[in-house]
């Protein structure tokens, strides 16, 4: 139940997200679904290969290379996700940031931060 809940919450963020910040673009409610859906699945397959290869640039630059993984992380789900396009790498990486934050304080609001 806990997934299910992190997936609708993180859909409805990226579609609110999408309506507030230029360069984001998301086809409807059912691709946000699908957006939650697939970052997930990246995240959890490709996001640790990514943090392990770049982690000497992780470590100079004192973790805000991560930031560039999280960007790169959005860009590849625009690239498998039809119906969701982010205009800029830049675009990517405020994306990431705000959907991020957004999570961290919804999930510690509704008590779902596992």
């Amino acid at each position: 139940m806990n997934l299910l809940i992190r997936i609708i919450v993180t859909a409805g963020l990226v579609f609110g997200i999408a309506h507030f910040l230029p360069g984001v673009h998301v086809a409807g409610p059912a691709t946000a679904m699908v957006v939650a859906i697939v970052l997930g699945l990246l995240n959890i397959f490709i996001k640790p290969i990514m943090v392990l290869l770049t982690l000497p640039f992780t470590i100079v630059t004192l973790g805000l290379f991560l930031l560039v993984v999280n960007a790169i992380i959005i860009l590849l789900c625009t690239k498998i996700v039809g119906g969701f396009t982010v205009d800029t790498f830049w675009i990517a990486m405020i994306f990431s940031v705000v959907l991020s934050l957004s999570q961290s304080i919804i999930f510690s609001i509704i008590g779902n931060d596992k």
